[in-house]
């Protein structure tokens, strides 16, 4: 017996209807060991933090039997689950789409947004009592069903020892939330990765002195995990943008959460040649204050970010607790709806060096840096629409009551080629992103 065959046997007994795609692919690897093959790539050395310590090599010591071509979501759950932790390669061609069927196959009977906007609605229910307490038959029960609906289909688990990885340049995924928990060793590359939408937001009156929506899904979230590369992706919004969501109670019908967050004593993740575009609340590098967070966060999430394309965000890119965080060569692209790039938030040690930024006119430099919380900040050798600007001296002039400090403590030492930061823009715009993997 040949070993394709028996590749497609023990494939089939596994994620059922996908065998003859995955027996192709083995044959496929079989016959190419000649050539470069980008899925058994690993991480650089010194290439951030992600190469730390044992460094971040995915599955690229998957044997064939481990190698899966997926062309849906349910093909992409199942390779995922086939295996556990054994080193594996799933290679995503064309778009999946975690939510083809529409955000009413999560609805549970009786639920009728309708309603819920008539029961919730400030003027009667009020803005001092949230609404945790509603029973499960309330709008707000029945809303809640619909939403576990909607977690349980769209999350999926990508386990350690993985690379997952968009064929060509069309590949990508579509409403999902990649969710890189309680593991090691995960590579992610070359793929378009469209923001989930909530279907079923919650209204919290007491958020804010005119209540809030609140949405879930991260597009990828890093939660406790380490040595993950994120590489080559484009993130966004896509078809569903935030300037096209209506709004309810006078407040946006926000819709989407953050693009990368990496969180609950995550540590060591380089995030290189990514495109991070049309978003709010981007990402989150610590996800709280509190004494737990303190507690799992402190001496932990470590993260590099270069070579970015960071386009026509609001804020967080990223909000930073805690880590060592060293931004460089990343390329900052703003428009009207900007508030801020780096937030330096409790503990944070944030590295921002090298970088570029265009600003339309109007927008301060000032506004580049946000302070949170007091901590230190070291911002060297970055540009501003092509000139040099200190970033904490123009902070501090312009927004005294926000005084930063200077100085990090400590120097990054884990980095590829430097670029001066005027060549930046250039690079990033040719070569960050899916479908520039070379």
């Amino acid at each position: 017996m040949s070993t394709t065959k028996c590749h497609a046997r023990v494939i089939t007994v596994l994620v059922g209807c996908t065998a003859l795609v995955l027996s192709v692919t083995a044959g496929a690897v079989a016959h190419s060991e000649s050539r470069r093959d980008v899925a058994r790539e690993v991480l650089p050395a010194n290439d951030g933090w992600a190469s730390y310590g044992t460094g971040t090599t995915g599955g690229a010591d998957a044997d064939a039997e481990h190698v899966y071509t997926v062309r849906t979501w349910d093909e992409f759950r199942a390779a995922l689950a086939a295996g556990g932790s054994a080193p594996k390669i799933v290679k995503v061609k064309g778009t999946i789409d975690a939510v083809a069927q529409g955000c009413d196959a999560f609805a549970v009977p009786g639920y009728d947004f309708a309603a819920y906007l008539e029961k919730y609605a400030p003027e009667t229910w009020g803005l001092d009592t949230d609404l945790s307490a509603e029973p499960d038959d309330s709008p707000e029960g029945l809303r809640r069903a619909s939403a576990a609906n909607q977690d349980k289909a769209i999350k999926v688990e990508v386990p350690s020892n993985t690379t997952v990885i968009g064929v060509g340049r069309n590949a990508g995924i579509k409403g999902a939330s990649l969710q890189i928990k309680g593991v090691d060793n995960v590579i992610v590359r070359n793929l378009t990765l469209e923001s989930p939408v909530d279907c079923f937001p919650q209204w919290d009156p007491t958020d804010g002195s005119k209540g809030n929506w609140n949405s879930e899904y991260d597009t990828a979230v890093v939660h406790g995990s380490t040595h993950v590369w994120m590489d080559h992706n484009t993130f966004t919004d896509g078809s569903h943008p935030d300037s096209a969501a209506p709004t309810y109670f006078g407040m946006l019908y926000q819709q989407h959460d953050g693009e990368l967050d990496v969180v609950r004593g995550s540590d060591y993740v380089t995030a290189s040649w990514n495109v991070f575009a049309d978003h709010d609340k981007t990402i989150l590098i610590g996800n709280s204050d509190g004494a737990s967070a303190t507690a799992t966060d402190r001496g932990r999430l470590k993260v590099t970010f270069h070579h970015n394309l960071f386009r026509n965000l609001v804020e967080r890119a990223p909000r930073v607790r805690f880590g060592q965080v060293d931004s460089y060569n990343n390329h900052f692209v703003a428009d009207a709806s900007y508030s801020y790039s780096f937030g330096i938030g409790k503990e944070s040690q944030l590295v921002a060096e090298h970088n570029a930024f265009t600003l339309p006119d109007g927008i301060s430099p000032a506004k580049i840096l946000k302070k949170w919380n007091d901590a230190p900040v070291t911002a060297h050798g970055n540009v501003v629409n092509g000139s040099p600007v200190d970033l904490i001296a123009v902070h501090n002039a312009e927004i005294p009551a926000e005084t930063l400090r200077s100085g990090a403590g400590w120097t990054p030492v884990l980095r590829t080629k430097v670029h001066p930061a005027q060549a930046v823009p250039g690079i990033v715009r040719h070569h960050a992103g899916a479908g520039r993997l070379r």
